[in-house]
């Protein structure tokens, strides 16, 4: 596999979502959530990332991937030109 397909993409961007301040704060997917997002949470819970269908907690391996997902994110963003 060469490139993150769409369902990678979503569930990088739940990830994304969860809270970072503390491990004691998750995250709720609510029933007027776009389908992509209700898909995206459970296939992550059916990875073992999280600790319910519909968002939860992430688990310790939810945390590495999300604090990852993170790194990548900063990466990738546009830096401001200091000119």
């Amino acid at each position: 596999m060469s490139s993150f397909d769409q369902d990678m993409l979503d569930e990088l961007n739940l990830l994304l979502k969860f809270p970072t301040d503390s491990l004691l704060q998750g995250l709720k997917i609510h029933h007027d959530a776009s389908q992509s997002m209700v898909n995206a949470a459970s296939r992550l819970y059916s990875k073992g990332l999280i600790t319910q269908p519909d968002g939860g907690y992430l688990t310790d391996l939810g945390i590495d991937l999300a604090d990852h997902a993170r790194h990548i994110q900063s990466a990738m963003c546009p830096r401001k030109s200091s000119h």
